[in-house]
């Protein structure tokens, strides 16, 4: 799959999630709850990677490692399509900018 494809992905997914919310709590997710949701993925994954290191025990680290980067791109391609961001783009800005800094 393309960052285009997995994008799309995402928000299908997202969409469910919405849908569930809206029947559970009346609502869906603010851009801000997003957010939050996504550093809460970042502070799970510091985890596994601490576990990784060898000074944390949680079995299948290999397994929810993987998952859980997975779960924080999932973030970051709701927030991006949220926020209107082309991610794609300014990725590819962003990295021309980074590798500038090298010539």
């Amino acid at each position: 799959m393309n960052l285009e494809q997995l994008s799309q992905r995402a928000l299908v997914i997202h969409q469910k999630y919405t849908d569930l919310n809206i029947e559970k709590f009346g609502r869906e997710w603010t851009k801000s709850e997003l957010a939050q949701g996504f550093v809460g993925d970042v502070g799970d994954l510091m985890k596994l990677v601490m576990a990784k290191e060898g000074i944390r025990e949680i079995e299948n680290v290999d397994e929810k490692l993987a998952h859980e980067l997975s779960d924080c791109l999932w973030s970051i391609l709701v927030i991006a399509h949220k926020f209107d961001i082309n991610l794609e783009k300014s990725f590819v800005k962003t990295m021309n900018e980074l590798e500038s800094r090298f010539k």
